[in-house]
């Protein structure tokens, strides 16, 4: 079972995750679906057969904890708004699409199952957002050799809106059911998709002021042969 906290308040929401859903090529203009295309073509990975995709991976790879273990030092975060589907509604919270690169050169979606996802434990009613969505903004901070750089940053306008998304996922309503859980889409990075020692995400409401923030560490397990 889960807990994920409603942030300003002091209500707490259960869910257990069954399914976790990984969209990706997620962009709303063909333009920035492109450049991400182009930023991992670099890494040898092998353009999608339609946009979006949705990747299935396994439940458990959704974490809250604030370290996360990965093998060998080629894998990277990716900012992402994760719904959150639960009895009481769906949710809003901030994660990482966790990847190993070295994977994603020969398939996707084995690389979306080989590292941990991680999410905020604040999170938003989806119903309080969703009247001003595309208000929100995202970005990351990524940490090499111990200094913080910014690397994503954007709106959520470059993402697909979540009813468009959930409607392309084939439900007819703006919400998921109980127990599942969507990573919506990335944004570009800047200067270049990376490995880093640690990763902090950030998701704002200028509406409202409210913002979820979430940061996670990597340790790196050696790669035997």
């Amino acid at each position: 079972m889960t807990t994920f906290h409603i942030m300003d308040s002091s209500e707490t929401v259960e869910v257990e995750i069954e399914e976790l859903i990984i969209a990706g090529w997620a962009g709303r203009e063909q333009a920035a679906i492109e450049e991400h295309v182009e930023e991992l073509k670099a890494l040898g990975v092998t353009p999608p057969s339609s946009t979006p995709l949705f990747y299935r991976v396994a439940a458990d790879l959704l974490t809250l904890s604030d370290t996360i273990q990965v093998l060998g030092t080629a894998s990277s975060g990716e900012v992402e708004v994760v719904l959150i589907g639960t009895p009481q509604g769906t949710l809003v919270g901030i994660g990482s699409d966790h990847t190993d690169r070295e994977a994603e050169a020969w398939s996707v979606a084995h690389s979306k199952q080989v590292c941990a996802k991680p999410v905020g434990r604040q999170v938003w009613p989806l119903d309080s957002v969703i009247d001003h969505w595309d208000e929100l903004q995202m970005a990351s901070y990524a940490t090499f050799d111990g200094n913080e750089v910014l690397y994503q940053q954007g709106g959520v306008t470059g993402l697909l809106h979540p009813a468009d998304l959930l409607r392309r996922f084939g439900l007819d309503r703006t919400g998921l059911a109980p127990g599942q859980a969507m990573l919506c889409g990335t944004l570009p990075v800047i200067g270049g998709v990376r490995p880093a020692e640690a990763f902090r995400m950030v998701l704002t409401d200028p509406v409202t002021g409210g913002e979820l923030e979430h940061r996670y560490a990597m340790t790196t397990l050696p790669v035997v042969a």
